[in-house]
C-alpha cells in the first residue's frame, strides 16, 4: 500500500468541533489543491476505473445539478486555479501534466478526474434533504451504496451524537445555506494505516482514543456545505487529509 499523506493539516483538527459546528467560508474556498493531489488524484483514477458502481451515484433526476457542480467547479478552476489548471472548451490540463476531457453525459466521473474533493449532492424532496447523486472515492466509514438515494436522518445513521434534534439542526441547515455563502466544518478520525477509500468503520471513531497505540494516522475530512444557485440543489464536498499522527507516529 503506498502511503499518501498531506504534510500538515491546515487548521487545528483536535478542536474538531461537534455536528453541525459549521463556519463561514469565503464564496469560492470550497475547493482545495494541496501537496497530495498528485498521489489522490491517481488514487481516485483507479477506484473510478476498477470499483466505478462503488464510488459514482447518480439519480438521472439530479442530472442537472451534477452537470451545474462540473460547471462551478469549471469556473474555479479557471479563475482561482488558473495558475495551475488550463481549462478549455473540451479538456482540462491538471497541476500534474494530465489532460483529462471533459465529458458532460459524465459530470461525477469527470469531477472525480479533476479535484481532490468528494461530493454528495443533496435535494429536498418533502421534509428532508436526499441523497440524490455522488462522487465518492475516499469514504470514511461508510458505503456509498447504503446511503444513495437516503435521506438526511436515515444517512447519518448511527452516528451516536445524531439525535433528533441533531438531525433537526443539520435540516435547518441544509435548508438555510444560500448561494455564494457556502460554509464549512471539519472532523478527526484515526487509522492503523494511510489509505483513502475506508468503507468499513474505522477502528478508533475519534479523538476520544487519540493514545491508541494502534493508530498511527489522523485523518481530517474538511466538509463544505454550499447551494448551487440554478438548480438549487445542496452539494457536500469533502476534501481529505491524512497525517502521520505525532501522538502515534508508528
Amino acid at each position: 500500500m503506498v502511503e499518501i499523506l498531506q504534510h500538515a493539516i491546515p487548521y487545528d483538527a483536535m478542536a474538531s468541533p461537534s455536528l453541525p459546528g459549521v463556519q463561514p467560508l469565503e464564496q469560492d474556498g470550497w475547493i482545495l489543491v494541496d501537496e497530495a493531489y498528485s498521489a489522490q488524484m491517481q488514487r481516485r483514477a483507479a477506484l473510478l476505473a476498477e470499483q466505478r458502481d462503488d464510488v459514482v451515484y447518480l439519480d438521472e433526476a439530479a442530472r442537472p445539478a451534477a452537470v451545474e457542480l462540473l460547471e462551478a467547479v469549471l469556473a474555479l478552476l479557471a479563475g482561482r486555479f488558473s495558475d495551475r489548471f488550463v481549462v478549455n472548451s473540451d479538456r482540462v490540463r491538471r497541476p500534474d501534466g494530465a489532460e483529462i476531457a471533459l465529458d458532460q453525459t459524465d459530470p461525477l466521473g469527470t469531477l472525480g478526474h479533476l479535484v481532490q474533493e468528494d461530493f454528495c449532492i443533496l435535494q429536498n424532496r418533502g421534509a428532508e434533504h436526499v441523497m440524490t447523486a455522488a462522487v465518492l472515492c475516499f469514504p470514511a466509514g461508510w458505503r456509498l451504496s447504503e446511503k444513495a438515494g437516503r435521506p438526511l436522518g436515515d444517512i447519518h445513521t448511527p452516528v451516536d451524537s445524531y439525535d433528533s434534534s441533531m438531525a433537526r439542526r443539520v435540516q435547518r441547515l441544509f435548508d438555510g445555506v444560500q448561494p455564494g455563502r457556502p460554509m464549512w466544518r471539519f472532523n478527526a478520525l484515526w487509522y492503523k494505516d494511510p489509505e483513502l477509500h475506508q468503507p468499513r468503520l474505522p477502528p478508533v471513531p475519534g479523538p476520544g482514543d487519540r493514545n491508541s497505540a494502534t493508530c498511527s494516522y489522523l485523518r481530517s475530512e474538511r466538509q463544505c456545505i454550499l447551494r448551487l444557485p440554478r438548480t438549487g440543489a445542496a452539494v457536500f464536498s469533502i476534501h481529505s487529509f491524512v497525517v502521520r499522527s505525532r501522538l502515534n507516529p508508528g
